[in-house]
């Protein structure tokens, strides 16, 4: 027998070639990092989100030339069924497979319970099971699955003024153990990544905006506001996640699944 028959795509430098991946809220921030991430290891990319159709086609343009991977987007509603179900087709028809799913499409809300709107409860949760369901006949078919579900720290953890990204994220990662067991035979692994503070645009945006509106300068709001709660008092990157899901998406990672994976440099160690 050839032990290291299973080994080979791992020792290729582009250990993804020729799987597809399809990245919910892909357009920017973390979204596109995993993508981009993904595209750099040989997967073609289907990319998801919102923003200006120039903006996005610029996006799928340098992707395809910088790492030589075809780039497709669908513009699909996460939180209603019937536009998942019509990209997750889109995608299935361009390519002929899905091999990797990565939900990450969401939003935070900030408010008090009894203010919370009720619209913004199940934004989240609901995007992920949409796209589970719609892609597992498929990954059975192919016998091939790698479902990756963006989370957060607050899936491990509450924060107050926060009940709907709280609940929803804790439906991710029970979402995610659930998927787990039911494809345990099938090579289909689930697992769940939970950020704390990551840098992206919207972050620089909201320390700009914490230090205006508390007058204090950004290095106290980076220290004793965001990152109050992280020991290592940095933000995680999107280049971090990246490599992460590429590791979860790839051969090596095919006995991890059902797990709740922290990158919160120390909060969910309190």
């Amino acid at each position: 027998m050839n032990i290291q028959a299973p080994l080979r795509r791992e020792q290729s430098s582009r250990p993804l070639e020729g799987r597809v991946s399809l990245i919910t809220g892909s357009s920017s921030g973390i979204g596109l990092g995993i993508a981009c991430a993904l595209a750099a290891t040989g997967s073609v990319v289907m990319l998801n989100g919102l923003g200006k159709p120039e903006e996005i086609g610029e996006t799928q343009s340098t992707i395809a030339s910088e790492f030589g991977v075809k780039v497709r987007y669908s513009p699909a509603d996460m939180p209603k069924a019937a536009p998942i179900a019509n990209m997750i087709a889109m995608t299935l028809d361009t390519f002929g497979r899905l091999d990797v799913l990565v939900n990450n499409a969401g939003i935070q809300h900030v408010a008090p319970l009894e203010q919370f709107p009720v619209e913004k409860l199940d934004v989240n949760l609901s995007s992920a099971f949409h796209t589970t369901r719609a892609v597992l006949p498929s990954m059975r078919k192919n016998k091939f699955g790698r479902i990756i579900n963006i989370a957060s720290a607050h899936g491990l953890v509450a924060s107050p003024f926060k009940s709907a990204y709280v609940a929803a994220n804790h439906g991710i990662v029970g979402l995610t153990k659930i998927i787990a067991l039911e494809t345990a035979d099938a090579n289909i692994t689930c697992n769940a990544i939970c950020p704390g503070y990551v840098y992206t645009p919207l972050v620089e945006a909201q320390i700009d905006g914490q230090a205006k509106s508390h007058g204090i300068q950004r290095e106290q709001v980076i220290r004793d506001v965001l990152l109050a709660q992280q020991p290592n008092k940095r933000f995680a990157t999107v280049e971090e996640l990246g490599a992460l899901s590429v590791f979860l998406a790839s051969d090596a990672a095919a006995s991890i699944t059902g797990t709740a994976l922290p990158v919160d440099g120390g909060w969910t160690a309190h």
